[in-house]
């Protein structure tokens, strides 16, 4: 039987807000367990919430720029459940009336193909504390130093139907969310992860099948990996006479697996209800519009700007946009240099290769932007060629200064002098009288050998379209 992939996801984004959403306590990462949870995080008897506006705004930021309405009135609820890390037995977040509503995000595949994917909603909520279970000798400890961080889940509409469609559409997510500087998405820290809903059904078939919940998984590549775990234990299950239980799932990475943790509960089971300590949230169309003015260049205008202004392919145009810093990098660079071409090539390539090479993000690179744009100044100038400019890039990531400072300290200057360069081809041609034979009769691509030894007997430094304009004027005479 043909199977058809339904996969929804929710994903929950950590705002960078520097206070929590319902507290003053801070929400830096990283701090000892339990010594940023305060009384109103604690849920102590007495202690009243006090909703960050500044959350309410970074909503409300994503929700335009998804072409979402964003609600005049919405409202918080207790989401009621008892879990030892969540210290008031409910969980302050927004139901029926959330801040956004019906947005869209384009996706496009490496296939070059593209798709709509429906926002259903984001809604603001508080985060619970984190559960450990290590080194407690058989028990588990609590972290509340997470309680009360702000999220902004973001739920999808049923659209994808492969785990590709997911992990593009997530990235799609998390390129958006720090375009609009609302969240660091920082998956190792838990700022970025997802739940993701799956189910199949008959091909054809119009009607959902029964889902499982796969759990907080805060990878790209785990995403991909569960989803396709998931589909194919579902089809196993159906294809053997079974039925597929409502469950929510967790993925094990290290066994590329997903295994039961409880039964999936409906929203009845939460007893959704107003949270009485909470105002009504009303956004004034004046605030929407403020709002609306301070939006950056989004990530398909920018990539389709910078198809349109600088001549990039397609390719190339989707990664220096895939992050803000990047697209801001380039951009400096071009500015400087005046290359955009030749920029390009060089922060997609070595440039991205150091970094991946030392896990480090673009803010943090050793070559600046305007680093970078003096080393293609030099290659603009013939100073140096592409390939000695490998080597000066590599000095300069090492903390060798700038390309001006390495050159003249190396001796790279290209050799641009025709009577020089023209000294070492009669040389090289003198002493290998049957290559060149062998050319003149036709075997044209000794030239390459010819070019390597005049390249041998100057280090390097001739210049590459000098050299091999002379090289055939004297080969063919």
């Amino acid at each position: 039987m043909e199977w058809e992939t339904v996969i929804g996801l929710e994903i929950h984004t950590q705002l960078a807000t520097k206070s929590k959403i319902f507290s003053g306590a801070s929400t830096a990462y990283g701090a000892a367990a339990n010594t940023q949870a305060c009384a109103v995080d604690l849920g102590l008897p007495g202690v009243l919430p006090v909703l960050n506006s500044e959350a309410v705004r970074m909503a409300v930021k994503f929700g335009l720029a998804v072409g979402a309405h964003i609600a005049p009135r919405s409202v918080f609820a207790r989401k009621n459940y008892f879990y030892p890390d969540l210290p008031k037995g409910y969980q302050i977040s927004q139901y029926e009336l959330p801040v956004v509503e019906k947005g869209t995000v384009s996706i496009e595949l490496e296939d070059g193909t593209g798709k709509i994917i429906g926002v259903t909603r984001a809604h603001l909520e508080e985060d619970a504390g984190k559960s450990l279970h290590e080194d407690f000798h058989g028990m588990t400890g609590i972290d509340l130093n997470r309680a009360g961080t702000p999220l902004l889940e973001i739920v999808s509409e049923p659209d994808m139907r492969s785990a590709v469609e997911a992990v593009a559409y997530m990235k799609k997510i998390h390129t958006l969310v720090r375009y609009l500087e609302i969240s660091d998405g920082n998956m190792q820290e838990g700022s970025f992860r997802c739940d993701a809903n799956v189910s199949i059904r008959p091909a054809g078939e119009t009607k959902l099948g029964t889902r499982t919940e796969l759990k907080n998984i805060n990878s790209f590549r785990f995403v991909e990996r569960a989803i396709n775990y998931e589909v194919e234990r579902q089809i196993d299950v159906l294809e053997s006479g079974g039925k597929v239980v409502q469950e929510t799932r967790l993925y094990d990475a290290n066994k590329n697996e997903t295994r039961p943790m409880r039964s999936k509960e409906e929203a009845m089971d939460y007893r959704y209800f107003p949270d009485p300590d909470l105002l009504p949230v009303e956004i004034l169309p004046d605030d929407i519009d403020a709002i609306r003015t301070s939006l950056p260049e989004l990530p398909d205008a920018r990539r389709d700007r910078f198809l349109k202004d600088y001549g990039l392919s397609t390719y190339d145009a989707g990664v220096l946009t895939a992050s803000r810093e990047m697209a801001d990098y380039f951009e400096a660079v071009v500015n400087a240099s005046g290359e955009a071409k030749l920029v390009a090539n060089w922060v997609t390539g070595d440039l991205s290769g150091f970094l991946n090479k030392d896990n480090r993000e673009v803010s943090d690179s050793p070559v600046s932007a305007d680093m970078l744009a003096g080393m293609i100044q030099r290659i603009k100038d013939n100073t140096i060629s592409g390939k000695i400019a490998k080597e000066v890039f590599e000095a300069m990531w090492n903390g060798e200064g700038s390309a001006d400072d390495i050159i003249e300290k190396r001796g790279l200057k290209q050799i641009t002098d025709t009577g020089a360069i023209e000294t070492e081809i009669d040389r090289v041609i003198a002493e290998n009288p049957q290559q060149v034979e062998q050319f003149r009769a036709g075997k044209e691509k000794l030239l390459g050998f010819f070019v390597g030894q005049v390249m041998k007997a100057t280090q390097g430094k001739a210049n590459p379209a000098q050299l091999n304009e002379l090289l055939k004027k004297k080969l063919s005479g």
